[in-house]
């Protein structure tokens, strides 16, 4: 063979190379056409095909509301912070002849399903400040009065004296029970209750940070000391006034006194021309 021609056939051999390293690079760089979707047996249907599906893994805690769930979801839409406040609100005002009903320390299966079932029966919406360690472990609850129409607000995880904590700890105690919530419902508390009432700076600071108002109360029923039905059917009625906030408590120890009580109380507020509202946000 002449020289001429052997280095012709090394040059055609080499870009024959050339271009099946290119081709097997473009393969690698490529993503592949999907796999065509399948569906379960059983005939057409939107289930997932059969065999495990992969979950992403589960944010922390402290972190979840700042991560999209993807790329390219539009940021969540979330209220203004209010104001810091410097005392609690302890009436509603501009709601003509009507009060509204708090209760406290719940949801307990015990109480709450009973004082929800009176509510529902006379068509009333109150508002329950929950603590955290209930709310965990009632979460059927929040559920229940989330879909009947009531406020949840928060009272902390434990019902501490607050003023007696440090700030991280005040956070702690309301930062959890508003993510117990939000998990529960999809959305947080706008509203939260110091326990006893017992307030202090850091706390309306907390509170305002993670979006909530305080609301405290004009009439205490003192339902908590167990003072009997008829003591507190005569509290609620006689600190009855337009805009009045009354205190009750759904746990905490034994109430069924509370829930005898309000099966009493209620109506006769209606009967007196009251309207049982609720604060808007």
């Amino acid at each position: 063979m002449s020289p001429g021609r052997r280095a012709v056939l090394r040059l055609t051999a080499a870009l024959g190379a050339t271009t099946a390293v290119g081709v097997l690079a473009a393969d690698l760089l490529t993503p592949a056409d999907p796999p065509a979707p399948t569906r379960p047996r059983g005939g057409p249907g939107t289930g997932p095909a059969a065999g495990p599906q992969v979950r992403a893994a589960r944010p922390r805690a402290s972190a979840y509301r700042l991560q999209p769930m993807t790329a390219y979801a539009p940021p969540v839409h979330r209220r203004t912070a209010p104001p810091v406040r410097q005392r609690p609100f302890l009436s509603l005002s501009g709601v003509g002849r009507a009060m509204v009903l708090t209760f406290d320390d719940g949801p307990d299966p015990r109480y709450t399903p009973a004082i929800l079932d009176t509510l529902r029966r006379y068509d009333c919406r109150a508002m329950f400040f929950v603590c955290g360690e209930m709310a965990v472990e009632n979460q059927d609850l929040l559920r229940r009065m989330d879909a009947e129409g009531h406020v949840i607000g928060n009272h902390t995880w434990t019902h501490p004296l607050i003023p007696k904590l440090r700030p991280s700890r005040i956070r702690d105690e309301l930062g959890s029970t508003s993510e117990v919530v939000e998990r529960a419902l999809g959305a947080a508390p706008l509203w939260y209750r110091a326990p006893y009432g017992a307030w202090n700076r850091h706390s309306f600071e907390i509170g305002a940070a993670l979006g909530m108002e305080p609301l405290a109360w004009t009439v205490d029923t003192l339902d908590w000391k167990e003072p009997g039905t008829e003591a507190i059917v005569r509290r609620a009625l006689d600190g009855a006034a337009p805009g009045a906030v009354v205190l009750n408590h759904d746990a905490g120890g034994d109430r069924s006194q509370s829930v005898a009580a309000l099966r009493a109380y209620l109506p006769a507020l209606l009967d007196a021309g009251y309207r049982i509202t609720l604060p808007r946000r």
